[in-house]
């Protein structure tokens, strides 16, 4: 994606520029395609199911209404006959996810781009309102974010003192980790568990995991997207490295790397996950 450009000062501005500096006109009767499935769910939960007209494969919630809405493609590929059919004004995308040649394309096409790139935990208020004001439900994307705000001062007013080493892992062969520098990590350190430091400061290093490696780490989280890690490999992982089986855990990828409204409830997930020991 390009980088971002300044924007205005006025509160029309953060509710309509988006991450590359572009100010949107309010469209209320947009026709949204969406290619981030965090953002599908915020977009029905801002009441815009009706004007979301395309998605990816991996948009999933809310289940029941997301299922009328027709799959274009993936996150990374889109099918450009599907999306010519279902004649979208606007796509909304994000920096990490989405190809820039994406929206390249859908902006040589007539189409749209609104772009996002939450970086810290706070953007998520910014980014409800975003796409609230674009698409003209500013007091529903208002109760959204005043809500994800609570929650977030809330969860850092018990913020545990001790600081946690953790290694999260989101693939196997070749085992994958995500840098301090990801919004995984910085959500995480709302509860001072603080990631691996990639040695080159890479967002989604491959690792090589060893024994010396885990020394220093106080829990191996287990993310369950986008590798569906599951029970047989926690407990593969706890035979290849008895001396650490004790540090091992399953966690919930929703939770802890959707953005948008998602995350509201990954605040709330994630004041439980600091009370938890690794079974």
């Amino acid at each position: 994606m390009t980088s971002p450009a300044p924007g205005g000062h006025g509160i029309d501005d953060a509710y309509l520029t988006d991450w590359t500096g572009r100010r949107h006109q309010p469209a209320p009767n947009a026709r949204i395609l969406s290619l981030v499935p965090s953002l599908t769910e915020t977009l029905f939960a801002l009441g815009l199911g009706d004007n979301v007209v395309g998605r990816t494969a991996f948009c999933i919630h809310p289940a029941e209404q997301v299922k009328q809405v027709k799959s274009l493609g993936g996150t990374k590929q889109v099918n450009w006959r599907k999306v010519e059919a279902a004649r979208p004004t606007h796509a909304v995308l994000n920096v990490d996810e989405n190809p820039k040649e994406i929206a390249d394309e859908l902006e040589s096409r007539g189409i749209l781009p609104v772009v996002t790139h939450p970086i810290e935990p706070a953007d998520n208020a910014p980014l409800i309102r975003l796409l609230g004001g674009v698409f003209d439900r500013r007091a529903e994307a208002d109760a959204l974010a005043d809500e994800f705000d609570a929650a977030l001062q809330s969860l850092l007013a018990d913020r545990p003192t001790e600081e946690t080493r953790a290694l999260y892992l989101i693939w196997k062969a070749p085992w994958m980790t995500v840098g301090r520098e990801t919004y995984i990590s910085r959500f995480l350190s709302l509860i001072n568990w603080r990631t691996w430091q990639t040695p080159d400061g890479a967002r989604y290093p491959e690792i090589d995991i060893t024994d010396r490696l885990l020394d220093d780490i106080d829990r191996v989280l287990f993310s369950t997207e986008p590798f569906p890690f599951k029970d047989e490999h926690l407990d593969a992982f706890r035979a290849a490295f008895p001396a650490h089986g004790a540090k091992v855990q399953s966690v919930d990828g929703e939770m802890l790397s959707w953005y948008g409204v998602r995350a509201i409830q990954g605040l709330r997930y994630l004041r439980d996950l600091a009370g938890t020991v690794p079974q």
